[in-house]
């Protein structure tokens, strides 16, 4: 695996569980449609692997984050597995928010200071 594919694989698994639970905030999904649309809005810098994608729909399931259901697809004559934000996902989504921002911000100030004012 190149380097920066395994640097995008990284950063990936530690912002996945956010990034599944605000693609479930727009409505229920299976997990093909979730990581499709995790790579289309990244302009696919993300690519999502089965590998990680679905243990972490079971990873979030088990803490009650999201719940699945089998249902049939609307357009399609089989069944998917079909997630949905709980809201004890709605309120941890926040809280994931929340600390990336912080994150984001902190790591911004090192690699992009702006000259203090005085």
């Amino acid at each position: 695996m190149a380097k920066q594919a395994q640097q995008r694989v990284g950063l990936l698994q530690g912002t996945l569980d956010m990034l599944i639970l605000k693609t479930l905030l727009y409505g229920p999904a299976h997990g093909h449609q979730i990581g499709k649309h995790i790579q289309r809005t990244t302009n696919e810098f993300l690519q999502m692997q089965h590998g990680s994608l679905y243990p972490a729909l079971h990873r979030l399931e088990e803490r009650g984050w999201v719940f699945s259901k089998w249902e049939t697809a609307p357009d399609r004559n089989r069944e998917f597995k079909y997630y949905r934000l709980t809201d004890k996902g709605r309120k941890q989504l926040l809280v994931e928010e929340s600390q990336w921002k912080q994150m984001a911000e902190a790591v911004g100030r090192v690699m992009w200071p702006v000259a203090e004012e005085g």
